[in-house]
């Protein structure tokens, strides 16, 4: 049996949608947050496990969107 860390977790990140809708790249939203496309890229494409608060705030200001938006239950 697996740890709390395997399978899905309920929610599903948009920051993909939310790139296109701003016509916005994943190298442009790493100069702007200072992440790596590597770290941004494992958000995208929803493999990501846990997410630092300061990482959620700075990926909001640069898209000019809400949590809610960026992080919804799958």
């Amino acid at each position: 049996m697996g740890g709390a860390d395997d399978g899905p977790t309920g929610i599903r990140c948009r920051l993909d949608e939310l790139l296109t809708e701003r016509q916005m790249t994943l190298t442009e939203l790493s100069e702007r947050v200072g992440l790596s496309i590597v770290n941004l890229s494992v958000l995208k494409n929803d493999r990501a496990r846990a997410i630092r608060f300061s990482t959620l705030v700075a990926i909001c200001d640069a898209l000019g969107c809400e949590v809610g938006e960026l992080l919804v239950r799958a």
